[in-house]
């Protein structure tokens, strides 16, 4: 279903009556998890988003491209927004992706994934890691592929590297459909370009009516590349600050930490 169509079905309402019969054990009863990403270590999401997030209290995972200028210059920016609890995730050191696929021109020759080993993304996804601990003290981490590539130039990178994350989000959809058949090194997430309010709120209470899981990927908030507007963004904050008795938002290590733990 396109993005449009879940406005086409009309606002999904918040009444019990509408939500699945049996769903998903979440910690405190609530209806649907949402896990607030964003990727590359951009300046807005300095900026705007965590704020914005501070300011109505919820947690928000930021998946560093740790090679990057912004995380450089503003490493300390980046240490308070951990203490303050948000999640710094693994996003690679150089956001390797194919270049071949189509509109990809921007893929600099020396980080195409295609000509990328298994062993040499493993190395620098551990590297990765090993930067992310000395960051903030972490020693769980979780990652999200960049543009959600898996083939290294000799087979799949993320087989070699699963084993080290609790979660790794990869699979660009809606929303998880199932929790039971939800592989946590295989996440669906969604990368809302361009969304309104109203269609980022249509998601998240679509989520709480059928008890399932939704996994944001943003981008720039207000600024930056493939953008999400700061009023769309604020409008979901409220919304789901307005409603915490249905919707868990908590960063992607948390709540794999749950999903994982409710399996065993």
């Amino acid at each position: 279903m396109t993005r449009w169509g879940w406005l086409l079905c009309g606002a999904w309402m918040l009444a019990p009556q509408a939500w699945a019969a049996e769903p998903f054990a979440w910690p405190d009863g609530q209806r649907a998890a949402v896990n607030l990403a964003y990727d590359d270590a951009l300046d807005s999401q300095l900026d705007i988003a965590i704020p914005a997030l501070d300011r109505h209290g919820l947690k928000g995972s930021f998946y560093l491209t740790l090679g990057a200028q912004v995380v450089r210059v503003r490493m300390e920016e980046w240490r308070a927004a951990a203490r303050n609890g948000h999640e710094l995730g693994n996003h690679t050191l150089f956001h390797q992706c194919s270049a071949s696929s189509e509109g990809r021109e921007w893929v600099l020759p020396q980080h195409d994934l295609e000509t990328t080993s298994v062993v040499q993304m493993r190395e620098q996804i551990l590297l990765g890691n090993a930067m992310l601990h000395a960051l903030d003290g972490s020693t769980e981490f979780t990652f999200t592929a960049p543009c959600g590539d898996w083939q290294a130039g000799d087979g799949n990178y993320i087989d070699a590297v699963k084993d080290e994350f609790l979660g790794i989000k990869l699979v660009f959809g809606q929303m998880v459909e199932d929790m039971a058949t939800l592989d946590p090194a295989a996440t669906v997430a969604i990368a809302p370009v361009g969304f309104s309010g109203e269609e980022l709120i249509a998601l998240v209470d679509e989520a709480a009516r059928r008890g399932t899981m939704v996994a944001f990927t943003f981008h720039g908030i207000g600024g930056d590349h493939l953008q999400t507007s700061a009023e769309a963004h604020e409008a979901l904050l409220a919304h789901l600050a307005a409603h915490p008795e249905v919707f868990w938002v908590d960063t992607f290590r948390n709540q794999m930490r749950w999903i994982r733990a409710q399996r065993d």
